[in-house]
């Protein structure tokens, strides 16, 4: 990580962007895997998943069989963590199911809105060196309280034609049965639009590498909804002289093995605290089994020592990172200042890992600096919000002369029309 000992504010546009690949090429590259799932769906998807993952599928469809073998080979331990985290990611997404009031906005006009689950949602998990079955958690949960009719979920297989078995368990748990072994843009196409084997989408949820990103922002752009931009993971730690620097270098290595194109930023108000993190974290990655990853994403990551704590929370909200930590014991004094971050961490044992597995909170959350515009994966996210209303003879009488002048002056006589007519017809009663 390269150190930044109090950057002018001009600086700070250089300081806050993210690692990207060649755009141009990506563009092309995604077009072009979405234009062949188009064209030849199911063997578009066996040659992309031969040419990208090295597996030459029989079958895209996970089988019964699978399921009930991988359910066997889960440890009783890890299932048993899994259970802990899914009853209480249940318990903070239960609390937003809200029946909304009817509204009588003025003597007979009465509105209300009503949620209806979308009938139809893909889930796209990430596999390979880090299959992601907590996101299933993430997505299947709310997916399910919300009441979704189907739920198809895509996620890339390894080497051997297999879904990693703790996805398949956490799948089976939430009783997610439409299980593909497809991964990366053509697992986006084919939920978009459909294929033989792989059934059409309303709306696609689930993070990616930048690949999986583009194609949801490409899809989204024929009518196909996603959740949100959710590309490669990153977290902003500000830390005061509070902090517990192991703990720091723990959090931020924790989003650095995530993948090459993660980063980290580490802000402080003390070039102490960030030296002593910094060793913390020289020290930490040479023990991590993912070091090499880790590695790559901390050359694309920063320390900045600023001013003062108020410019620190000012460049996190310049910044607006998916993952943000206060490192402090007096994290709540800060809570106020915050604007821009899709999760928040409070003090100094709420690691990022916590809401990533098991606290209950979302971990879909927006990342390259759509936090100042976008909110993580939760209930309303599988919703869509119906409005109602009904007037009787009351209601349409005390608002219709308004409409009239309205409608009027804009030129819509039909519109007019519509409440002039009732209006009459009352008058004639």
């Amino acid at each position: 990580m390269k150190t930044y000992n109090k950057p002018n504010k001009e600086q700070w546009a250089m300081l806050t962007q993210r690692p990207v690949i060649n755009k141009e090429r990506l563009n092309e590259t995604v077009n072009s895997i979405i234009n062949e799932v188009k064209l030849n769906g199911d063997k578009a998807l066996i040659k992309y998943t031969s040419l990208f993952d090295g597996v030459t599928l029989r079958s895209l469809a996970v089988s019964e069989r699978e399921v009930t073998e991988a359910i066997a080979e889960v440890p009783w331990q890890l299932k048993a963590a899994i259970q802990v985290a899914r009853k209480n990611i249940t318990a903070f997404h239960e609390a937003q199911l809200i029946q909304e009031e009817t509204v009588e906005t003025t003597p007979g006009v009465k509105c209300w809105r009503k949620s209806i689950a979308i009938e139809k949602v893909g889930l796209y998990i990430p596999g390979g060196s880090a299959p992601l079955f907590s996101t299933i958690l993430m997505l299947g949960i709310p997916a399910q309280l919300a009441g979704c009719k189907e739920v198809v979920l895509c996620t890339p297989p390894n080497k051997n034609q297999k879904i990693n078995p703790a996805i398949l368990y956490t799948a089976n748990l939430l009783g997610i049965t439409k299980i593909y072994k497809v991964g990366g843009a053509q697992a986006v196409a084919a939920m978009a639009y459909g294929t033989d084997t792989i059934p059409q989408v309303y709306k696609i949820f689930g993070p990616g590498n930048q690949y999986v990103t583009k194609a949801k922002e490409l899809i989204q752009q024929s009518g196909v909804a996603i959740d949100m931009p959710a590309g490669p993971s990153e977290v902003l730690v500000i830390a005061d002289d509070t902090c517990q620097p192991a703990f720091v270098a723990a959090d931020l290595l924790s989003q650095a093995e995530h993948g090459e194109d993660s980063q980290v930023i580490l802000l402080s108000n003390s070039t102490k605290i960030i030296e002593q993190c910094l060793a913390e974290v020289e020290k930490q990655v040479a023990l991590l089994p993912r070091k090499e990853t880790a590695l790559k994403a901390l050359a694309n990551s920063a320390a900045v020592v600023l001013n003062n704590m108020a410019e620190c929370f000012e460049f996190s909200n310049q910044y607006a990172p998916e993952h943000l930590i206060i490192a402090s014991e007096n994290a709540q004094q800060f809570v106020n200042g915050i604007v821009n971050a899709g999760s928040v961490f409070l003090g100094n044992y709420s690691c990022e890992a916590a809401g990533d597995y098991a606290s209950g909170t979302n971990h879909t959350l927006p990342t390259n600096g759509f936090a100042k515009s976008y909110s993580g994966v939760s209930l309303d996210s599988f919703v869509k919000k119906i409005t109602y209303q009904e007037l009787s003879k009351v209601g349409i009488g005390n608002i219709g002369r308004a409409i009239e002048i309205m409608a009027e002056a804009e030129g819509l006589l039909a519109h007019k029309n519509a409440v002039s007519l009732r209006l009459k017809e009352i008058e004639n009663d």
